[in-house]
């Protein structure tokens, strides 16, 4: 998946870019933090797994 449909697909779940890491971007939805590859193509499984963690913590709100 290409980061920049992973970070738009973020931003429609409510989550917001916070600050750049060394080899990761670090986004928040105002309670919890996820690390972003900062790669041009994101493994499809990790993308899965970080939009499955962002949908969920939407839910538990």
């Amino acid at each position: 998946m290409k980061r920049l449909k992973l970070e738009k697909a973020l931003r429609n779940l409510g989550w917001k870019f916070l600050r750049h890491g060394g080899n990761h971007d670090v986004w928040t939805d105002g309670e919890r933090i996820e690390a972003i590859p900062r790669h041009p193509e994101i493994n499809e499984k990790l993308a899965r797994v970080i939009l499955r963690r962002a949908a969920r913590a939407r839910r538990d709100n």
